[in-house]
This record gives structure tokens, sequence and C-alpha cells, in this order.
């Protein structure tokens, strides 16, 4: 592919997880459009957004540095996730669904943070 962003599987998974993201809120009522599921839908896209913007070339710290902002961006994705269940937004299956993506996701933030700071 044509950019380093492309060929890091973190950054594929948060792509699919706010295309995930974006799919179930559309089914929340209309009430929800500027409350979680706004908030919901932009700390997802953030996840997707911090990795791309950490990995265009800079220093290691520097990617460093976005993987940290990627990483809260997904725990915070997870207590979206638990907002809803208790508004009754999503099903304890869904939640399940999430937070298994989120568990993957935020922990391979972790190792990739950490292998780029082994290199420092």
């Amino acid at each position: 592919m044509g950019f380093k962003l492309e060929d890091l599987r973190v950054w594929n998974e948060a792509v699919d997880y706010s295309t995930l993201v974006s799919t179930e809120i559309r089914k929340w009522p209309s009430e929800e459009k500027f409350v979680l599921s706004s908030q919901f839908q932009r700390v997802a896209d953030s996840v997707a957004l911090n990795i791309a913007e950490g990995s265009t070339g800079q220093s290691n710290k520097e990617f460093a540095r976005f993987l940290a902002i990627a990483l809260r961006s997904g725990i915070e994705c997870v207590t979206c996730i638990h907002l809803a269940v208790r508004r009754k937004l999503i099903d304890r299956e869904s939640f399940e669904l999430h937070y298994e993506k989120l568990q993957h996701l935020t922990k391979g933030i972790q190792a990739l943070r950490k292998a780029i700071l082994s290199k420092n």
C-alpha cells in the first residue's frame, strides 16, 4: 500500500472498529444523536486518526505520544459502551462484542507503543 499506516495492523483494526461504531449508533434513538452517539463516534475515529498522525515518519518518541493518545481514546470507547449498555442502547451481546474488540485493539496499541519506545 501507499502509506505506512495502511500496513499497520492496529490502524486497520481501529478503522474497522470505527466502522462498527458507526453501524451500531445508527440503530440508536435520535435523541442520542448529539449526546453519547456523537461522542462515541468521535473517540472511535480518534483512535485511528491518532495512529495515522503518529505514523507520518516523525520520531519514535513522537509516534509513541500519538499512540498514547489513541490508547486513551480507546479507553474512552470502553466507557461509551458501559454507558450505552446501562442506558439500554445496546444489549449485552453487543457490549461483549465491542468489549472484546476494544481489548484486542488497546493491547495492540500498547504492544506497538512498547516496541517503538524500545527502539530509542
